[in-house]
């Protein structure tokens, strides 16, 4: 009892996991899926990691810099002495004087010895000249510009994932006007079979209608072909299983949209060259920086020792004494050894690379301008097409409505007239027809009334999943 008991609960528990698991995904939730997954905004945002890590970068620059170091080795180090001549005058009566030649003291004498040194040393930058400001001002608009890119690649996310929304949504209609034909044309086989059995039509018009069931036959197969590849488009663009793709039942509307302010301010592209050229006035006023002093503070504490001196000669030292020298020195050692003070250096003339470098991130400006220039004529023709588009495809779904309705009305005098023997099967498959397609092209107009509407919002950056 216990363990049905269990059974149950785990069972009811479970039921939620087993209804949200089977829900179809929403467009929003397969936007969102696909944001996540798509290339273009992955490196977008690793750029802007990067940007970041660089800014970082410029502000840790007046951090103070410790570096602490040290040696430790033998010394050995040999002078050679060649004396010149030597004259000592005389001294009486104590020195009677002497005269040395050149090359009486030939020797060679060697300093041996164990070092040791330590270092630990600080730097801090005080003033760069204003340089860093620049760049880092450089830097920040430089993000921004890559920020506003993102919104074009988020649009193209969006474009991509509606369209294969809707496509599902005109295949899924597809296969109702197609089960709407399969339905009259099997009551209108059995009529044919009645009036075939009565002779009031010849075998001929019968296996008409027969035919016209095999070519239906073929477009549900091309159907099933169609939402299979849409399930499978999706199901790489988004990672979400295909057996909850395949729950999809979209409604095919069309899309209401009314463009309010007809302006391509807002367009990401133009933004970004704006966040561009700001960078590159930022980059011009710290190039500009070159001539200007850089101030640096800095203080050290050193040691330095020495140990087992030995100072020694290769001769003797007076010739006639017998007596070379061979000399160790007591440990020397100095500490501690302290320097603190400020420094600056100051590019009197750097053979004009500062001046170059002012003059490339001017053209660099100009061509920026110029690709500004072009990108706002462009987008402004593009804004016309896609409202010329729109408009276009907005008219052609009422056209296709009138039709649709009169193939509908030909059908049903046809479908009479049939039954009366008036007219021929084929006659009767094609108002079969003539509605089939009418319903398929008031689909299609619908479909392409929806993409038009969504190029027509992202003209002016308005594109917003709630109007689709």
């Amino acid at each position: 009892m216990k363990t049905l008991k269990k059974m149950v609960i785990a069972t009811i528990i479970g039921l939620p996991l087993v209804f949200q698991a089977q829900s179809a995904p929403t467009l929003k939730e397969l936007i969102d899926a696909a944001m996540t997954k798509d290339a273009a905004i992955e490196q977008q945002n690793l750029e802007s990691k990067s940007n970041l890590l660089d800014q970082q970068k410029l502000k840790d620059i007046f951090l103070p810099t410790v570096e602490i170091s040290g040696k430790g080795g033998y010394l050995n180090a040999t002078a050679r002495f060649i004396s010149p001549e030597i004259a000592i005058p005389a001294i009486k009566p104590i020195f009677p004087g002497a005269v040395f030649p050149e090359g009486t003291f030939n020797n060679n004498f060697t300093l041996s010895s164990f070092e040791a040194a330590g270092k630990a040393e600080a730097k801090v930058l005080i003033f760069s000249g204003g340089k860093v400001k620049y760049l880092k001002q450089a830097l920040t608009e430089k993000n921004n510009a890559n920020q506003a890119l993102q919104e074009k690649n988020q649009d193209e996310v969006i474009t991509q994932i509606s369209k294969a929304y809707d496509q599902f949504a005109l295949v899924i209609e597809s296969k109702k006007v197609l089960d709407e034909s399969k339905k009259r044309l099997d009551a209108n086989k059995k009529t044919a079979e009645k009036a075939l059995g009565y002779g009031l039509i010849t075998p001929y018009d019968y296996k008409k209608i027969e035919l016209a069931q095999a070519t239906l036959d073929s477009k549900m197969v091309e159907y099933e072909g169609k939402k299979e590849l849409l399930i499978t488009q999706l199901n790489i663009l988004t990672g979400i299983d295909k057996e909850r793709i395949a729950l999809i039942n979209p409604n095919l509307e069309k899309i209401e949209y009314l463009v309010a302010d007809k302006t391509i301010e807002n367009r990401a592209e133009l933004k970004a060259l704006d966040y561009g050229l700001k960078a590159i006035d930022a980059k011009i006023k710290a190039e500009k920086t070159w001539w200007i002093p850089k101030v640096q503070a800095s203080t050290s504490l050193s040691y330095m020792g020495f140990y087992n001196t030995n100072l020694s000669s290769s001769k003797e030292l007076m010739p006639g004494t017998g007596t070379k020298l061979d000399y160790d020195l007591t440990n020397l050692n100095l500490f501690p050894i302290f320097q603190a003070g400020i420094g600056f250096k100051w590019d009197v003339f750097d053979g004009n690379e500062g001046k170059h470098e002012v003059e490339k991130a001017k053209i660099e400006r100009e061509i920026l301008e110029s690709k500004k220039s072009d990108a706002e004529r462009k987008l402004q023709l593009n804004l016309a097409n896609n409202q010329t588009n729109y408009n276009i495809a907005d008219s052609q779904i009422e056209m296709k409505a009138k039709a649709r309705q009169i193939a509908r009305n030909a059908l049903t005098q046809a479908e009479k007239e049939f039954r009366y023997g008036l007219i021929k099967s084929s006659q009767l498959i094609e108002a079969e027809n003539d509605v089939e397609n009418a319903e398929l092209d008031y689909q299609t107009a619908v479909f392409n009334q929806r993409r038009a509407a969504v190029e027509l919002m992202k003209s002016t950056q308005n594109l917003d999943i709630h109007k689709l």
